[in-house]
């Protein structure tokens, strides 16, 4: 029986095939897509106040960004799949049955 233990084999899992995917501590697609945003605002108005503007607010949303990941770096897949599901589910033995 302590043989059988001993010998069990040991996979090892990868932290990068686990973790989630973060840039700059903020959710990646979010972040690309304010970046996206914050340099189509500089570069369409082309002042240096939009500049400052999108800059500004850019960095300000990546800071909310990184507080939003650092609470659950999977907040953005659950608010999605949260605002998929219908606010009331009749009461039936299967969800596939038809009314």
């Amino acid at each position: 029986m302590a043989e059988s233990l001993s010998s069990l084999q040991r996979n090892r899992i990868h932290r990068a095939l686990s973790r989630p995917s973060l840039l700059m501590g903020a959710d990646r697609e979010l972040l690309l897509l304010t970046g996206l945003a914050a340099i189509i605002l500089i570069f369409v108005v082309l002042t240096i106040y939009s500049a400052l503007f999108g800059i500004a607010v850019w960095i300000v949303i990546v800071g909310l960004l990184r507080i939003m990941a650092k609470s659950d770096p999977l907040m953005r897949q659950v608010y999605v799949r949260h605002v998929s599901y219908k606010s009331y589910y009749k009461a039936t033995t299967s969800p596939w049955r038809r009314y």
